[in-house]
């Protein structure tokens, strides 16, 4: 194993992202070294950098979405060895994040990389999978409280109770509607582009509405297909305009989750809850823990969750930057940009 790796830094707060060479950290207890093949880009990523969103310590290293292959384990780890091929969500601490080669872990926050899915589309899991199980599956205020369907007793036992997702063609919205297929939702109604319906209804949507609809029109196109209350609809994207329609869809005592801090007020009898899917956040490590630790890998092999389609950028670390400013600049759906950080020249 190499003494030093390479690594793309922010130096400074609204800093350009450089290629630097620094050492290779070494697992402590309870830890593990992942030789990271690959990692997935976040809109976060972009936002870090441009926005000065979360981080204030600087070099900082970005990236949250690890996947690859065990390199050490520290002392105590026993259920890992080296090449093991292990997927997880990194954190906004240098050692933890993904735009390097070697990244640490915690062992109980690995998962391992089924048979059945590449390192790559492994990569395009953590950060956007996280979020839709802690907002349909943890506690309140964190999430709405559902049972999380890790055991056959909570599978498939919302049939007639109808669910909405906005955005379904993002990363997030597939993530949503497969696990709201998990948990049974019927029907399962989701928005986006007539071009993407065929490959959402795929997942699990039981019926995809143009995206463009304003809150009374997809009220509409809603009650020919169900005409049960609407007490959950989960907003993949997140803006003011996504987050009121969300609020003017619900029937009282509904419950609008987000993704990003909410731009809208609640309304008297309905509640937003925005969802945090980082999984070292004390409130989620337990939930998240036991998915990733105990029952992802399963549900992957299962084919009850299917991985984003990818696009790979050539240049390894070095074609990051390129890429944030592409997920800037454009609207992405359906797929989800991945690099390999080993072929950085």
């Amino acid at each position: 194993m190499p003494a030093t790796q390479k690594a793309l830094l922010l130096p400074k707060k609204f800093g350009d992202l450089v290629v630097t060479e620094i050492p290779v950290p070494k697992p402590g207890p309870g830890e593990v070294l992942v030789k990271v093949l690959a990692t997935s880009l976040n809109p976060v990523d972009w936002k870090i950098q441009k926005l000065g969103f979360f981080i204030e310590e600087f070099p900082a290293i970005l990236g949250t979405d690890v996947a690859g292959e065990v390199e050490e384990v520290g002392e105590g780890v026993t259920e890992f060895k080296k090449g093991d091929r292990v997927f997880t969500q990194g954190q906004f601490v240098n050692e933890r994040a993904s735009f390097q080669q070697y990244a640490i872990a915690l062992a109980t926050t690995l998962a391992r990389i089924p048979k059945n899915i590449s390192v790559e589309e492994a990569s395009t899991f953590p950060v956007a999978l996280n979020v839709v199980y802690v907002g349909l599956y943890n506690k309140h205020p964190h999430g709405i409280g559902l049972p999380p369907p890790i055991t056959e007793t909570a599978r498939g036992i919302y049939g007639g109770i109808p669910i909405v997702i906005l955005g379904g063609a993002s990363s997030v919205g597939q993530n949503a509607i497969q696990l709201a297929k998990v948990s049974g939702f019927s029907p399962i109604i989701t928005t986006a582009s007539a071009k993407n319906a065929d490959y959402l209804k795929s997942l699990g949507a039981t019926a995809v509405l143009d995206r463009n609809l304003s809150a009374p029109e997809l009220a509409k196109e809603i009650l020919k297909i169900n005409n049960a209350p609407l007490k959950i609809v989960f907003d993949s994207i997140s803006s003011a305009t996504t987050e009121q329609i969300g609020l003017d869809l619900l029937a009282p005592e509904g419950q609008l989750i987000v993704v990003l801090p909410p731009e809208v007020k609640a309304e008297p009898g309905k509640t937003i809850i925005h969802a945090l899917g980082i999984l070292r956040l004390p409130p989620n490590i337990e939930l998240l823990e036991n998915f990733y630790h105990d029952h992802i890998s399963s549900f992957i092999e299962k084919g009850w969750l299917k991985p984003n389609a990818i696009e790979v950028l050539e240049g390894g670390l070095a074609a990051i930057p390129e890429g944030l400013e592409k997920m800037q600049s454009s609207s992405f759906s359906k797929l989800k940009l991945v690099v390999h950080p080993q072929e950085t020249p």
